[in-house]
């Protein structure tokens, strides 16, 4: 009873502090004085976000309304050229709601999220099915090329155009009607299937005993062990679902049912039978989507993606994906043959299989023993504040920019920001670092901005205000960070993200984006440098005795390159392969999630039952609470550019070659989405993009069999066929 007594008591009280807290100021309603015009992270409480998006749409309603009411005939200034300009205070607020709800949420922020999603989906939904508004935006189109307009104009008009066509502007009233109930739903869905996976991420703790934990290397022991502390478990180790424990647990202990009982949690999530189960949100979601394909005259909700994309259909993806797929599964085998060898030694008995739980444990066996290449040894050359700095000596020796540590206001502690500053040292923007799990923050890793680059009114660029989030393992009483090779990779990955989005310079906010499909070429391309021995000698020195990464070591990681690919490339291709299947769906029938996963990538495809899917769709994130739907393929996609497009610094004799990154800084980096993406990549590379250069990093290449004839030549389409049929469609 006492304790009810707290709970009312603390009821009443939130509702009086709700109260009062609604009559103080609200940071959203004033001009920001903080530096660089950053957020004012310190006084924005979540009691404000409603109100502030109450008047944003309101603004933006208001702005919209006055472009519809004009006497004057449409022009591409006073239609197009406006909706542009429309609706910054909301962009702004979403853009800050949308980042902290990623990285630093709580029951509150998932609440508001929960009420505020569909409200704003239904705002967009009204204006890109407002029929007088589309009129006029219809008669610039339609007259377009007669208007005397520039090349980025026209492109404005023609994505404008796009973006109310595929929102269901030419829908009768009672089909856009269904429309936006579909997109009200799906996005309140992908609100609660997020949270889920959220709640799910953090229910899980896995404690050993000092006994127990003692094989393991001591960085993983510390880090465990200072995470029971923090969960008031003191002497005890504990391991979470978090990537940082949770691999680490998998790839170095012997316990195999410990091994077992973590990664089934994993793989579990959403997947329950619970209060957090997605089974049926999954379901919900595929058949809106299946519908909202076919109410826009698409075959499935794979064809209405694709059609927006470089790939054009979603036969050119599985195209893609099939000739990865079969290489990538002999690769796997071989792997699997490798280790069941040694897992044999260990268990003799026949009754024991090899199980994907084993996988990471055997493999690092075969890597010390192949390559001699220990990766707890190897992470004391990679700590973070090392990469960070090496990252940054990459942009300068590259692009010729510099960061400066500058004090603004942050959202939480572990937060730190800088000062981007161009070849001339003028501003470029903010960069903030956001590095370590939390309850509050999402799995994975991800790049995104609180503030886009615009331009103004009076013609002065506003610089953007960008943000890396990560997951990698917090520092220690006893260490600082330390990441593994693919934790350094991931940070060269966002960071080539950052880069994007620091160095797009277009007038017009609606050609910021690029496709999807093209969207990971500049993170992508910054993973090639990253291990090459040139760079690792720049930035790999031991965090205790300040040593340069030993050549010795250098060779082992040039050596293993190819170590495990075969596993990296089918778990990864397994969830592209899903995703579309899901999404190719034509008519709904209510899907048994588990099984048809199952048969589409074991049963169907052959996949090896020892290896898992990146994602299971139960917490497939990217696809059901993410952009990524029916485009998980974007990463491999992008593969292919990102290969081909460092092969150009390697044709040059030095991967530091100024005009090469000038030519990427120009070309690509700066355009955002003022053309196409082929375009924009032949523009870099001077030819299509070829795939072989991605299948040789991956070991995977073949090379092609000599005919004596074209009539011998092979009859199936090439994807630089396919990129260069794209290129030519868009001509």
């Amino acid at each position: 009873m006492k304790r009810l007594a707290v709970i009312l008591l603390a009821i009443s009280m939130i509702g009086c502090n709700k109260e009062a807290e609604q009559n103080l100021p609200n940071p959203f309603f004033e001009q920001w004085t903080t530096p660089y015009g950053v957020p004012p992270f310190e006084s924005i409480k979540v009691y404000h976000y409603e109100p502030a998006f109450e008047r944003a749409i309101s603004l933006h309603n208001e702005e919209i309304a006055a472009i519809v009411a004009q006497a004057e005939e449409p022009t591409f200034e006073n239609t197009i050229a406006a909706m542009d300009r429309s609706g910054r205070m909301l962009s702004d607020v979403a853009n800050i709601f949308g980042m902290l709800c990623a990285a630093e949420t709580n029951e509150q922020m998932q609440e508001l999220e929960g009420k505020l999603m569909p409200q704003l989906t239904s705002h967009n939904d009204a204006i890109l099915m407002n029929e007088e508004l589309f009129k006029r935006v219809k008669a610039v189109y339609d007259t377009r090329k007669s208007l005397d307009l520039e090349a980025d104009q026209i492109r404005l008009t023609e994505k404008i155009y796009d973006d109310f066509v595929r929102s269901g502007a030419l829908l009768d009233s009672e089909k856009k009607s269904r429309l936006k109930q579909i997109n009200e739903e799906l996005s309140a869905l992908s609100v609660r299937f997020g949270s889920n996976v959220l709640a799910e991420n953090n229910a899980f703790v896995m404690y050993q005993t000092e006994k127990e934990a003692a094989q393991l290397p001591s960085s993983v022991r510390d880090a465990a062990r200072e995470k029971a502390k923090e969960l008031g478990e003191e002497g005890k180790y504990a391991f979470t679902l978090h990537k940082p424990s949770l691999l680490p647990f998998l790839t170095y202990s012997p316990e195999r049912a410990a091994r077992e009982e973590i990664y089934r949690a994993y793989l579990n999530r959403g997947n329950n039978n619970n209060e957090y189960d997605n089974k049926q949100i999954i379901n919900d979601m595929i058949r809106l989507r299946t519908e909202k394909a076919k109410l826009l005259g698409y075959k499935t909700y794979a064809h209405y993606v694709t059609s927006d994309q470089m790939a054009a259909t979603p036969k050119a993806v599985y195209t893609l994906l099939g000739e990865v797929w079969e290489p990538a599964l002999e690769r796997a085998r071989e792997e699997l043959a490798e280790m069941e060898k040694m897992f044999k030694e260990d268990y003799t008995d026949s009754e024991y299989k090899f199980e994907s739980w084993d996988w990471w444990y055997y493999a690092e066996k075969v890597r010390q023993k192949k390559y001699a290449l220990n990766e707890d040894i190897i992470r004391g050359y990679f700590s973070l504040d090392n990469t960070r700095q090496g990252i940054f000596n990459l942009a300068n020796r590259l692009f010729g920019i510099t960061f400066r540590p500058v004090t603004v206001p942050v959202y939480h502690k572990d937060v730190s920001a800088y000062e981007v500053l161009d070849k001339d040292e003028s501003h470029l923007g903010i960069l903030y670092f956001d590095f370590h799990p939390r309850a509050g923050k999402g799995q994975g890793a991800w790049c995104g901005y609180y503030r886009e680059q615009r331009y103004e009114a009076d013609g002065t660029r506003t610089a953007p205000v960008v943000s890396i989030v990560c997951n990698f393992t917090a520092p220690t009483e006893a260490t600082p960070s330390l990441l593994t090779l693919d934790e350094v990779t991931t940070l060269f990955h966002e960071f080539g993200h950052a880069l994007h989005f620091l160095f797009t310079n277009v007038r017009y906010n609606g050609l910021i984006n690029v496709e999807g499909d093209f969207v990971e070429l500049p993170s992508q391309i910054m993973e090639n440098w990253a291990l090459t021995p040139q760079m690792l000698r720049t930035y790999a020195t031991h965090y205790r005795t300040g040593e340069v990464i030993r050549d010795q070591y250098i060779s082992r990681i040039e050596n293993s390159a190819l170590f495990n690919q075969g596993f990296n490339t089918v778990e990864l291709i397994a969830a592209a392969l899903s995703d579309m299947d899901i999404h190719s769906t034509t008519d709904y029938s209510e899907i048994d999630v588990d099984g048809f996963e199952y048969n589409a990538l074991y049963t169907k495809r052959g996949m090896l039952t020892q290896i898992e899917p990146r994602y299971h769709y139960t917490y497939f994130a990217h696809i059901f609470s993410g952009g990524y739907s029916a485009g998980y393929y974007f990463y491999t996609w992008a593969e292919v550019l990102d290969k081909d497009a460092f092969e150009a610094f390697r044709e040059t004799g030095d991967i530091f070659d100024r005009r090469t990154a000038d030519a990427l800084r120009r070309e690509i980096l700066s355009k955002g989405g003022s053309n196409d993406g082929m375009s924009l990549y032949k523009a870099f590379r001077g030819k299509a993009p070829d795939k072989s250069a991605m299948l040789k990093a991956r070991g995977l290449w073949k090379e092609p069999e000599v005919v004596e004839s074209e009539e011998e030549a092979p009859k199936s389409a090439t994807i630089r066929e396919m990129l260069n049929a794209k290129v030519n469609k868009l001509k």
